[in-house]
Parts: C-alpha cells; sequence; structure tokens
C-alpha cells in the first residue's frame, strides 16, 4: 500500500513538471503596440470616443480590439516639450525641453528606447519637432 502511495505522488509530481514544461517551450505571445498621436486633436475627432462629426471605423476597429486612453492630458501644451514629456515620461523642467527652441537631449531613457530593449521593432512616422534625431526607433521618417 505504501508503495502505491509513493508512486502516485511521484507520477503527480512528474506529470506537474510536464505540464510546466508545455507552456515554458511555447513563445511568449507579446501585444502589438501602436500609438497614434495627433497635434491639437479634439476627442470628437474619432468616432471610438462616442463622436458621430466623423466616422473613423478602422482607427475604431483597433481601439476596440486594444486599449484607448479615456482620461489623459499633456503638462505642457507646447508641441515639442509635450513630445518630450510623451516620450521620457517626465516633466519638461526635468527632461530639459521646455519649449520649442530647445533641443532634446537624445540620451534620456524613453518608451521606444526601452520597447526596442524588450525586443520590439520600433518605428515613427510624422513630426517630430525636437531638433535632435530621433533615437529609440528601428525605423523612421520624420516631417
Amino acid at each position: 500500500m505504501r508503495n502505491h502511495q509513493i508512486l502516485a505522488t511521484l507520477i503527480t509530481i512528474i506529470m506537474s513538471l510536464s505540464i510546466g514544461q508545455i507552456g515554458a517551450n511555447q513563445p511568449e505571445k507579446r501585444p502589438n503596440i501602436l500609438f497614434i498621436m495627433s497635434d491639437d486633436h479634439a476627442e470628437n475627432a474619432i468616432s471610438a470616443y462616442g463622436s458621430n462629426l466623423i466616422q473613423t471605423p478602422n482607427i475604431d476597429r483597433l481601439a476596440d480590439e486594444g486599449m484607448r486612453f479615456e482620461n489623459s492630458f499633456v503638462t505642457n501644451s507646447i508641441c515639442g516639450p509635450s513630445r518630450a514629456v510623451l516620450l521620457t515620461g517626465k516633466f519638461s523642467h526635468l527632461n530639459g525641453l521646455r519649449d520649442n527652441r530647445d533641443r532634446f537631449d537624445s540620451t534620456q531613457t524613453t518608451f521606444p528606447k526601452l520597447l526596442q530593449n524588450a525586443g520590439y521593432y520600433t518605428a515613427m512616422i510624422g513630426k517630430w519637432h525636437l531638433k535632435s534625431a530621433p533615437t529609440g526607433f528601428d525605423n523612421w521618417e520624420v516631417l
């Protein structure tokens, strides 16, 4: 009887370890991240936020299948400094870009750099206006 209990315990342990290994051998599935930002953007410009002003079905689908910000604000309403705040997560007086005359210190940690370090392919297309070349992006095309 005691041998049966030991055997049952060993089988349970081996099966538990095997099940854990099955999950460990599968590649980690990471979410795709698409961050859309536009200048002087009003909430009613995207129908996913409840506006009937204009229909944006493709952006709405992305919003429905992903995550969207519903309670966000900027700490600096000036073009370049607000971008620097978003990139670094730091207030303007800490990231060094207080107005559009300043140059962005690209040696700072930014969320694109963190994503690159985590194995993501990063790209940026559009308005930059930080007086420095974009860093943290595998591909970029700025206006």
